[in-house]
C-alpha cells in the first residue's frame, strides 16, 4: 500500500503516531528505523534493505558494537555531568532523561543487555562512583577535567596553608604559656616569717608634699595615653611609633617618650594575634549585602545589589538580587562590599573583629576607611577607627 498524500487525515494521524517514542523492541539500529507494531517490524526484517545492512554488519560486527557502545556511553555520561554534575543520582532517572530524546542510540545495539550491567561497567572503569540500595543503583560522576582537578588542588593547598597557620599560632601560644610558667616557677621563693627586732624603733617616712609636687609635673599614665592614642584599623594594630606619636600629642610638647606597662603590652599582643588569626583571603558571609562588579553577566546585573542567601564554599556564594529576586552563583572576585549610611548596621567580614556586628559611626573618604562601634559579643561598645571599606558590609534586612 502506498503512502498517503500530504494533508490527508490518514497522513496527519500517522505523523502524530510517529512523533512520540515507540517501543524499543521494534527499532532497528542498523537501518535506524522505528516500527510502530510487530507486523511492521516483521515486514522490515524481511525487506531487502535490511538484509543488505545485516550483511554489512556481519562483515565486522565487533567494530559496529564498539562504536554503538562508545556513543551510548558518551551520551549517558555527557547528560549525567551536564544535568547533575557530581551529585549522587538514581541511574534509571538519568537513563529516562537520555531516552527521552527521539534520536538517541538504543541500548539493544550496545554490548550491555541491561542498565545494571552498564552501571557496573562504569564503576569498574572508574568513570563513576556506583552503589546499590533498596531503591536500585545510584551513580555519581567523577569529574576528571584538568581545570577542575587544578582548582580542587588549589583549594586543598589553600586549606592546608590556613590549617598550618592556625597550628603555628597554637604552637606559639603554647610556647608563651610554658615560658610564663617557667618564669613564674623560677622567680618564686619560699615564704619566710616576718620577724622584727623589738629593740629597733619603728620609723615611717611620709613625704606627702614632695609626692604631690612630683605628681603635678608628671605626665599622664601610660595606660591612659595608650587607650586614647590607640587606633584599630581592622587590619593592623597601632605599633610603637603610633603609641609614641599619641603620647606626644596628649602629654604636651615637652613629653617625647613614655614607658608602656605590662597590661598595655599584653593588650597589643592579643590584638595582633587576633588580627593574624582572623585575617583571611576570603570574606563572604551569609546575610550581607553585596554588589556585582563583573560585566560577564551583562548590564542586567552589573553594579546591581543583592544579598548572600547561601554559602557554597569559602569563595563561592548564592546571591539573591534585591530588585529581581534572581539567584546567581558567583565567586567573591565578582563581588564587592556595600557601605551603608551612617547609623546603619554592618557586619565585619575580615580582620581582628571578623564576624562581629557593628554600627557605622563615621566615614573617612580620604583613607577609604570607617569608624564603627561593636554591638555584639564580649567587645560590645568598643569603638574601632580606620576599618577599611572591604572589611565591612551592610547587613541585609527584609524590611
Amino acid at each position: 500500500m502506498g503512502k498517503h498524500e500530504v494533508g490527508t487525515p490518514k497522513y496527519i494521524a500517522n505523523k502524530i503516531k510517529a512523533k512520540g517514542l515507540q517501543k524499543l523492541r521494534w527499532y532497528c539500529q542498523m537501518c535506524q528505523k522505528q516500527c510502530r507494531d510487530e507486523n511492521g517490524f516483521k515486514c522490515h526484517m524481511m525487506s531487502e534493505s535490511h538484509q543488505r545492512q545485516l550483511l554489512i554488519f556481519a562483515d565486522n560486527a565487533d567494530r559496529y558494537i564498539d562504536e554503538f557502545s562508545k556513543e551510548f556511553e558518551e551520551g549517558y555520561l555527557e547528560l549525567l555531568s551536564r544535568q547533575f554534575g557530581t551529585k549522587r543520582v538514581h541511574a534509571n532517572r538519568v537513563y529516562q532523561d537520555y531516552i527521552s530524546e527521539r534520536n538517541h542510540l538504543h541500548m539493544n545495539a550496545t554490548q550491555w543487555e541491561t542498565l545494571t550491567e552498564f552501571v557496573k561497567w562504569l564503576g569498574r572503569e572508574g568513570k563513576c562512583v556506583v552503589d546499590e540500595t533498596e531503591k536500585g543503583w545510584y551513580v555519581q560522576y567523577i569529574d576528571r577535567d584538568p581545570e577542575t582537578i587544578a582548582l580542587q588542588e588549589a583549594l586543598a593547598k589553600k586549606e592546608k596553608m590556613d590549617k598550618d597557620d592556625e597550628e603555628k599560632m597554637m604552637h606559639f601560644i603554647q610556647k608563651q604559656i610554658e615560658e610564663g610558667r617557667a618564669r613564674t616557677q623560677g622567680g618564686s621563693s619560699a615564704p619566710t616569717e616576718l620577724v622584727r627586732d623589738k629593740e629597733e624603733p619603728l620609723k615611717l617616712n611620709l613625704s606627702l608634699k614632695a609626692k604631690a609636687a612630683d605628681d603635678e609635673h608628671k605626665p599622664p599614665t601610660t595606660s591612659l595615653l595608650l587607650l586614647k592614642g590607640r587606633v584599630v584599623d581592622g587590619a593592623l594594630e597601632a605599633g610603637s611609633s603610633r603609641q609614641k606619636r599619641a603620647v606626644g600629642e596628649i602629654g604636651g610638647v615637652g613629653v617625647k617618650k613614655a614607658k608602656t606597662n605590662a597590661l598595655d603590652d599584653i593588650m597589643l599582643e592579643e590584638e595582633s594575634k587576633k588580627e593574624r588569626a582572623n585575617r583571611k583571603d576570603y570574606w563572604l558571609a551569609e546575610g550581607i549585602v553585596v554588589k556585582v562588579i563583573t560585566k560577564t553577566l551583562g548590564d542586567k546585573y552589573y553594579k546591581k545589589k543583592g544579598f548572600i542567601s547561601e554559602l557554597l564554599g569559602k569563595y563561592v556564594a548564592m546571591v539573591t538580587m534585591l530588585d529581581t529576586g534572581h539567584k546567581l552563583k558567583l565567586d567573591q572576585a565578582h563581588l564587592e562590599t556595600v557601605i551603608p549610611a551612617i547609623g546603619r548596621l554592618v557586619k565585619v567580614v575580615n580582620g581582628a573583629y571578623r564576624g562581629s556586628k557593628a554600627v557605622l559611626k563615621a566615614l573617612n573618604q580620604e583613607k577609604f576607611s570607617v569608624t564603627i562601634e561593636i554591638c555584639s559579643g564580649l567587645l560590645k561598645g568598643r569603638v574601632v577607627e580606620g576599618v577599611q571599606y572591604e572589611d565591612i558590609s551592610k547587613t541585609y534586612s527584609p524590611d
